[in-house]
């Protein structure tokens, strides 16, 4: 990996200690009451300086979620050639969400997105623009190409929304498990696949 310069490591310091100020600020205060300005201050920089790292508040909000969003696709993209679809999509978000559930930044994120429907439509939002990208891995994994061949399309659908929509359900009817835990449980319905047989004939019929 090659080394940062000095005006790098500083620059990635200044976007770390935004990153850190803004997630104190919303915990304590939430997204919608901490303003761009109080982030700036914070740090000690002006609210020029923050626009060169972020271009808004949201994007300084949900910058360790498109970093792990970033981290998935990546550990995705090195697993093994001969490892199925969704077992490598399994492989890679479970390994990822686990480093990332050792940082207690990640957990006070979760917590300001969990009370905040703007930012929890963001998140959702911003995971489903890379999702043209997230295709073109699965169709690399295929040896298929997605513009002619719908299964990559398939795969990330199903898999993107139905596994966000059981780890939901399953944090709403109480589950405490980590979202790794949740998540690979998921996977794992998936690949058990849907088709479940019917629960036998309606009475009277």
């Amino acid at each position: 990996m090659e080394k940062l310069g000095l005006r790098e490591r500083k620059k990635q310091r200044t976007r770390e200690a935004l990153i850190d100020a803004a997630q104190a600020l919303f915990c304590a205060h939430g997204f919608e009451a901490t303003t761009i300005d109080q982030i700036a201050e914070s740090v000690e920089v002006s609210s020029r300086t923050f626009f060169r790292y972020f271009a808004s508040k949201e994007d300084v909000a949900l910058a360790l979620a498109d970093e792990q969003i970033t981290a998935v696709l990546d550990a995705f993209a090195a697993q093994p050639a001969g490892l199925p679809v969704l077992t490598a999509l399994r492989t890679a978000a479970v390994e990822v969400m686990r480093t990332y559930e050792t940082d207690s930044r990640f957990h006070g994120l979760q917590n300001v997105i969990s009370v905040s429907p703007a930012l929890t439509a963001a998140r959702v939002e911003r995971a489903t623009a890379r999702f043209d990208e997230v295709a073109r891995l699965v169709g690399t994994r295929m040896g298929v190409d997605p513009a002619v061949d719908p299964r990559p399309h398939l795969v990330v659908s199903v898999a993107l929304c139905a596994v966000q929509t059981a780890v939901a359900a399953w944090r709403a009817a109480g589950h405490e498990a980590p979202e790794s835990e949740l998540t690979g449980q998921a996977f794992d319905l998936l690949a058990a696949g849907l088709d479940y047989p019917a629960g036998g004939a309606v009475a009277g019929r």
